[in-house]
């Protein structure tokens, strides 16, 4: 059945509704605006939109039923609000290019006010994003176009993040194919950083340029950017010249075998025995590998809880 969402203009008449409906079929929305001419004629506009005008009446079945189906994004809006006006087609434009991905559903917060209640709606316009009858993310105020397609970005559900968090696992656990399938996956989408980070923290334990390389477009303000500087720091652990003391060299040389070799316990150990030695060497190169072994690990990691303390030490 045929959703449509009519704004009446001065002496809007059923022969706009029809038209609409002859010209765009079913199922639609649709946002007519055109005053009663003298004799019909083709409304002024009308625009084929992907949203759905809901009541208290509706809501769960427009919202959390068909969120279990696809992402519903809400916005709360009202006649009166200034913003609303801003935010409101920006918003619809945006779901009328989404294909599909997700879809829009409007509460006029004056007409429904239980379901403004119900949400907390403390300001508008406000935006809730739900994904499986659930509310996932939200905004309030006007964002840009620009401002909403990031938001939009980072909370959508996207499979290609679904299937790269379970080749992480896999990885995590040791499975010998999940790094193949993990390369598979980055070269169709190589936007994934975070599969390129996880790659990248494997290869500088043996192809240091590699890791280098695959971090190389992640600069300062990218929302991964610390992972990638930790990178960085590896891969000059791994690459650079070893000057100074006997002792130092050797407990380097040790760490760099060690990592390659896999072994994170004795890397550690002879990280945290250099930065006892010399703390200012190569740009305090071991302090910051300690730190990213770390940081890879986790500070859940039984190693990082065991270390910690004396690394805390070595610095001070």
């Amino acid at each position: 059945m045929a959703k449509v969402w009519w704004l009446e203009g001065p002496g809007t008449g059923q022969w706009e509704l029809a038209w609409a409906m002859q010209v765009w079929g079913t199922p639609a929305t649709f946002c007519i605006f055109a005053p009663r001419p003298a004799k019909p004629r083709r409304p002024a506009v009308c625009v084929c939109l992907t949203n759905v005008k809901t009541t208290m009446m509706n809501f769960a079945q427009d919202v959390i039923a068909r969120s279990q189906e696809v992402p519903v994004l809400v916005d709360f809006w009202a006649p009166w609000c200034g913003p609303c006006r801003i935010l409101g087609p920006t918003i619809e434009g945006l779901a009328a290019e989404a294909g599909g991905r997700w879809e829009l559903v409007k509460v006029n917060t004056e007409e429904e006010e239980a379901i403004a209640r119900q949400y907390q709606i403390m300001s508008i316009p406000e935006v809730k994003l739900f994904v499986k009858g659930q509310v996932v993310a939200n905004f309030t105020g006007a964002l840009s176009r620009s401002q909403i397609e990031a938001w939009l970005e980072e909370h959508l559900p996207d499979p290609r993040k679904a299937q790269l968090a379970a080749l992480l696992d896999a990885l995590q656990a040791g499975d010998e194919g999940a790094r193949e399938s993990l390369e598979a996956l980055l070269m169709l989408h190589p936007d994934l950083v975070e599969g390129q980070i996880k790659l990248a923290a494997l290869d500088t334990r043996s192809n240091p340029e590699v890791a280098l390389a695959r971090v190389a477009d992640i600069r300062p303000g990218h929302k991964l950017a610390d992972e990638a500087e930790d990178i960085r720091s590896l891969v000059e652990f791994m690459t650079c010249p070893l000057e100074g003391s006997e002792t130092l060299v050797g407990k380097l040389t040790e760490a760099r075998a060690a990592w390659a070799a896999g072994d994170d316990e004795a890397t550690l150990q002879l990280l945290i025995d250099a930065v006892m030695i010399d703390k200012a060497f190569c740009n305090e190169m071991p302090r910051r590998a300690t730190i990213a072994i770390f940081h890879y690990l986790g500070e859940a990691h039984p190693l990082t809880k065991r270390f910690r303390p004396f690394f805390s030490m070595a610095l001070y």
